[in-house]
């Protein structure tokens, strides 16, 4: 077994007995939405997919932005990208803002109905004039052409991503804004020389989430992990996909 990643581990799993509430994070409610089978083995078995590797990247540019507009919610003035799109939004201080941007506490929401403890982190946090916060996500990539709105299949899940977020403030008691943003940057590749630098172009992309679909899925996620028989994968698990075609190789 490789030294640098166990499949099977033993702790943080899934017992129907426990009394302790279950904690389960935005991007493992993701990860069930994507593919069944997978939350169940990584949640109930212990058997967890191959982790990626770290975009350390996007994680810097994560940081330089939560730096950024924090000099602006310390002086109570408009960042000049929500002066430039003319948003009605100021980064706005809240006590619990630190703790609903850390990735191991994030906002949490204990469920007693199903016994589960969700949570997930954001980025940042606005605040409109008629007193409704605004979740804010912040992307990296690098593309050449311009990214201006959300009309990719894969960006379902940043959609998802940020009603999740939406749904756990207004869990909080937090009235929210529908409409939340995302500050997309997009590296620029057309540059005679790098000097040692990467510049962005920075795109704000509004988005109106609809968390309808959140109970109904925790709900589907207390009865899979209740049960005893391992669902189905999901239809473009490309995880689920390798291991059915290399089973079907070894038994050839």
């Amino acid at each position: 077994m490789s030294k640098y990643y166990n499949a099977n581990k033993t702790k943080n799993l899934y017992d129907s007995k426990s009394d302790k509430p279950f904690k389960i994070s935005r991007s493992k409610i993701e990860l069930f939405t994507k593919c069944p089978r997978c939350f169940y083995l990584d949640l109930k078995l212990g058997v967890s997919q191959p982790p990626g590797f770290p975009f350390s990247l996007n994680s810097a540019v994560d940081s330089l932005l939560k730096q950024e507009f924090d000099l602006y919610r310390v002086s109570g003035k408009k960042h000049p990208l929500i002066e430039k799109y003319k948003i009605d939004a100021t980064p706005i201080s809240h006590e619990n803002l630190e703790q609903w941007r850390h990735t191991f506490t994030g906002i949490q929401y204990l469920d007693e109905k199903n016994n589960f403890l969700l949570y997930g982190a954001i980025d940042d946090l606005w605040q409109n004039s008629r007193g409704e916060f605004i979740v804010v996500d912040y992307k990296a990539t690098s593309k050449s052409e311009a990214v201006t709105e959300l009309n990719q299949d894969w960006h379902d899940g940043y959609k998802r991503q940020m009603e999740i977020y939406q749904w756990l403030l207004r869990q909080n008691g937090l009235k929210i804004c529908s409409t939340g943003y995302f500050v997309y940057c997009n590296g620029k590749t057309d540059r005679g020389m790098f000097d040692a630098k990467l510049e962005f172009d920075i795109n704000l992309i509004p988005y109106i989430g609809d968390d309808a679909w959140i109970p109904k899925v925790i709900s589907n996620i207390k009865k899979c992990l209740d049960g005893d028989q391992i669902p189905d994968s999901g239809l473009d698990c490309d995880y689920c996909a390798y291991v059915k075609a290399v089973s079907g190789k070894l038994a050839s």
